[in-house]
């Protein structure tokens, strides 16, 4: 594919400029003029070095956290099929069985979301819907491709192989003798970050890591970094493990520790996780990084109260910190402090920060703080700045929430049916609307919101209710036994089944 037309300074060296515009950021019209010089000369070294570069750059991801794993993966690592964890050293517990049900408020207050998403933590289900969403991207990929460049001073040559001409590819890397390259270090260096995270090839850039490493005599710290992150794409955690903690012996960087712990995490291994970040902040006290993997950790293993201290931290040395703002927020809300946790809402919309969810949490936060006036202001401004859906239906979920508790049951009753247009599988509002429905005489449906959500207890309690009081007892047995399943330690659940056992005894 020819080079686009760029336009190249006068009496300027066209590599020189395309040097600066890459030390400038500006790395897409650098990638434009290699590719325009590698055009007139496909073999120039140069130029095709500063193009691996440009493009690694451009297509370059920061992989050093952990991402949520697809449900091919799921199913097919062998590392899932362990044995039944022990208590407080794994986090199979919370991908299996769902959320606890008991600091999950549904009916009695808002749910309150963090406006943002970090891999590996979304421990908490939402609905069937969502989840079919991702189980269709699951198993799908994506690949992408971005053009080179060259230039016409003094020519180092390259092999046919690495200046490959075709429409799609920059590089041919199927016909690469990777243990020529490795002989060039800051040439093997490029092709390799090419390979892993423009062209997305781990298993051509483990080869080439593999001979480098050797003829380093095993001694060069980074190849063996990239040795483990080529492992890690693999899927092989035993020896992305292993290469990682030989990495870390010959320079403890802060960047193989994170990465080290993700493979940790990767195979249910937290408290080793905890232990690999510890020691990177034996080196790097204040790295934000470490702490807020820390926290993460914490708040998948269920720990509130490390991970409210270690975003504490964060804050303390990066006041900026949108994570530890929101996370804190989040944290003290369900704590039952919107006070406080309306003051970190403050923050990041003072910070610049505009979301349907951020604004519907601080909404949530004026209301239970007794700030009414202010709460449906912010209510109507998440509504303008809803543009989903999905996300309108849990801002209208929790305008009727707040109808319950001001005893507003016609609003409430129209904010839910709202709610349950946008989204017909969203459980909790369809659950709330059948209560409603029975307060005023008409029988609740709550089948419909059982079929949304397996995982609500609500709706199985309140069935089972409404079946005791009409008489059906052993109807409402059965229901109580699904809220059991659901909720094992629901009060309300346990003390129902007593009475329908003590009915069955005297009939």
């Amino acid at each position: 594919m020819p080079g686009p037309c760029v336009s190249i300074p006068t009496n300027v060296d066209p590599l020189y400029y395309a040097l600066s515009l890459f030390n400038r950021k500006k790395t897409q019209e650098a990638a434009d003029v290699c590719t325009a010089l590698l055009d007139e000369n496909p073999y120039d070294k140069a130029v095709w070095f500063l193009k691996c570069r440009a493009l690694k750059r451009m297509a370059y991801a920061d992989d050093l956290d952990l991402e949520e794993s697809g449900a091919g993966e799921m199913l097919m690592d062998e590392n899932n099929t362990a044995n039944a964890p022990r208590p407080g050293t794994s986090l199979s517990h919370n991908r299996t069985t769902g959320p606890d049900q008991s600091v999950r408020p549904v009916t009695k207050s808002g749910r309150l979301s963090t406006g943002f998403a970090r891999p590996g933590t979304n421990s908490r289900p939402t609905s069937q819907q969502s989840m079919a969403k991702r189980l269709d991207t699951a198993m799908k990929g994506g690949r992408s491709s971005r053009p080179s460049t060259s230039l016409g001073r003094q020519i180092r040559l390259l092999t046919a192989s690495a200046a490959a001409r075709n429409s799609d590819t920059f590089i041919d890397v199927d016909r690469l003798d990777m243990r020529k390259y490795a002989l060039r270090p800051s040439i093997a260096r490029a092709l390799c970050d090419y390979l892993i995270y423009h062209d997305a090839n781990p298993r051509k850039a483990l080869e080439l890591a593999a001979e480098a490493t050797e003829k380093n005599q095993f001694k060069d710290w980074w190849w063996k970094a990239r040795l483990g992150k080529c492992y890690y794409q693999l899927g092989l955690f035993r020896d992305a493990e292993k290469q990682f903690k030989s990495a870390i012996k010959h320079r403890p960087m802060v960047s193989t520790m994170l990465e080290l712990a993700k493979v940790h995490l990767r195979l249910d291994q937290p408290n080793a996780a905890l232990e690999t970040y510890k020691k990177a902040l034996e080196t790097q006290p204040d790295d934000t990084r470490v702490l807020i993997a820390i926290a993460r950790v914490y708040e998948m293993l269920g720990d509130d109260v490390k991970m409210a201290e270690c975003y504490k931290k964060v804050l303390s040395v990066e006041p900026s910190s949108i994570e530890a703002m929101a996370s804190l927020a989040a944290n003290h809300f369900y704590s039952d402090q919107p006070e406080v946790a309306l003051r970190y809402f403050r923050r990041l919309i003072q910070a610049g920060i505009s979301s349907p969810e951020l604004y519907n949490n601080a909404a949530l936060c004026c209301f239970y703080a007794s700030q009414y006036d202010m709460a449906l202001g912010l209510f109507s401004r998440a509504l303008r700045e809803a543009d989903d859906d999905q996300v309108s239906a849990e801002i209208w979920y929790n305008i009727g929430v707040v109808g319950v508790s001001v005893a507003d049951l016609n609003m409430a009753y129209q904010a839910f049916r709202i709610s349950v247009r946008l989204n017909p599988e969203h459980a909790e509002a369809l659950n709330n609307l059948a209560v409603l429905q029975g307060r005023m005489g008409k029988e609740g449906n709550f089948e419909a919101s059982m079929r949304a959500s397996p995982d609500v207890y609500e709706p199985r309690y309140n069935l089972a209710l409404m079946r005791w009081k009409s008489g059906k007892l052993s109807e409402s047995y059965g229901a109580c036994l699904e809220s059991s399943s659901v909720f094992p330690t629901h009060d309300d659940t346990k003390a129902l089944m007593e009475r329908l056992h003590q009915t069955f005894l005297h009939l």
